[in-house]
């Protein structure tokens, strides 16, 4: 089928942020009297919403929190989040992506958003970058149940797409990202911005290290 829309991760494929998230949720830990752990970062939060995260750390750790008790924790960190964001001149988004979305809109292919990011923090760093306007949809993690490696967030995107999961590319930096979308049966690229080019090449359709490499000619 053609090539209708195509749907991007955020954290990790927009925004060079993962290193703040792991900070944050280290705050979060410190503050519960947890040692941080960064294998366990890597292991239960990468790609996954804060909710996911935060629930399975501390799951694991023996602690079970209440739903509110959770949704205060993540609302210290989405506001935490927020200041460290308005306090940078330059967000670090990575590079080219503006001038592919371009490429994108010129062809008259749509753009999607799906994370497991809270809107108000997806909508602080796509209005700061001046890239808002791109989006036809967002998912965020406020609008499914299910955090990736679950594909609520693509299904969802793809029926407010009005279009089928063929008709769709999901670009993606992380193994839960990967597994959403092809669970999904959306066709997934996997960007080498988290992990190595060599560990997505067994996950993703196809596997690039730069934005820039994904030609969309052949997209086409």
């Amino acid at each position: 089928m053609t090539l209708k829309a195509v749907l991007l991760d955020f954290n990790g494929v927009i925004i060079n942020d993962e290193s703040i998230h792991q900070e944050l949720i280290s705050d979060i830990l410190i503050g519960e009297n947890l040692r941080p752990d960064e294998s366990e970062f890597q292991t239960l939060c990468l790609g996954r919403s804060d909710r996911a995260c935060l629930r399975d750390i501390l799951g694991q750790r023996g602690r079970v929190v209440s739903d509110k008790y959770l949704d205060n924790l993540i609302q210290k960190k989405t506001q935490a989040y927020q200041q460290k964001l308005e306090n940078l001149d330059n967000l670090p988004i990575y590079p080219g992506i503006e001038e592919f979305l371009t490429q994108l809109q010129q062809q008259g292919i749509a753009i999607a958003l799906v994370t497991g990011a809270l809107r108000r923090e997806v909508d602080l760093v796509l209005h700061k970058s001046g890239i808002a306007q791109y989006f036809s949809v967002i998912v965020g993690g406020d609008d499914i149940t299910q955090s990736k490696p679950e594909p609520e967030g693509y299904l969802l995107a793809v029926s407010q797409l009005n279009l089928q999961p063929s008709e769709c590319l999901a670009i993606e930096d992380s193994y839960p990202g990967i597994e959403a979308a092809k669970k999904a049966g959306i066709p997934v690229v996997g960007i080498a911005n988290t992990y190595p080019l060599h560990m997505l090449q067994r996950r993703a359709n196809w596997t690039i290290d730069y934005l820039a490499e994904l030609e969309l000619d052949r997209l086409l």
